[in-house]
């Protein structure tokens, strides 16, 4: 049983979730292109880094640590505020260690890798960015078995695990292959057209195991620096 939460903080949705998401579960971040994802999921480690003195790891396999700190900082979260605290690794990283490690596969790689990281840093939250480019990249013979067992590798490594997942604008499916059955949460975002010519960005939680959480959809803002979930005012066509 998890004797806490982890806050995902977003001012006015940990409040939607008694708190936040509770320690130890695995919990998909799906959405759209263009629904800041990465930013969510970085957030969350950020500021859990910088407040609440917990170590994270993000995983980037879409673009490099260097990319994704340069964005990152633009939006006042620079990683050198907590360095002692959170680490990123990107495809770089494992392919280095990929090449050295030629008997072992993708997906062996990227297990001791961040078992290693665990075992040295005693990080407590993990983000992988993202679960379709691991796929391909682990090239996964049977999706559904395999993800399974490293959703349950995840469970037993005794971290809070975000993993980004996007979906098509024309698809309704939050995962290709059972990853939403299999996951303790599904935090999802989209871009709602409003009226004829509006776009909102909003949030919602869809599945958060051990809590009674609010379903409803929130309009999600970033102002000042800090990510905001609002009550959707305006009736959304999507």
């Amino acid at each position: 049983m998890e004797d806490g939460f982890v806050k995902t903080y977003i001012d006015g949705f940990d409040d939607k979730l008694q708190g936040g998401i509770p320690e130890g579960s695995v919990v998909l971040l799906v959405g759209q292109p263009g629904t800041m994802k990465s930013s969510i999921a970085f957030n969350l480690l950020f500021n859990n880094a910088a407040q609440d003195d917990k170590k994270a790891l993000y995983v980037t396999l879409e673009q490099s640590s260097k990319s994704l700190t340069k964005h990152m900082v633009s939006m006042g979260m620079d990683p050198k505020q907590v360095i002692d605290k959170m680490e990123i690794i990107d495809i770089g990283l494992i392919r280095k260690k990929l090449t050295q490690l030629q008997d072992q596969s993708w997906m062996q790689v990227f297990k001791m890798y961040t078992k290693n990281l665990k075992e040295t840093n005693d990080y407590q939250l993990l983000v992988i960015d993202s679960l379709p480019v691991l796929n391909v990249l682990a090239k996964f013979s049977n999706p559904r078995e395999e993800l399974f067992h490293l959703f349950e590798w995840l469970r037993d490594l005794g971290v809070t695990t975000l993993m980004i997942t996007e979906m098509t604008p024309d698809s309704a499916k939050f995962a290709e292959f059972g990853e939403d059955f299999l996951a303790d949460g599904i935090i999802y975002l989209r871009m709602a057209e409003v009226g004829d010519i509006s776009v909102q960005r909003q949030i919602r939680c869809v599945k958060m195991r051990s809590v009674n959480h609010n379903g409803d959809y929130h309009s999600l803002l970033f102002d000042g620096g800090q990510f905001k979930a609002t009550k959707a005012i305006t009736q959304s066509r999507g």
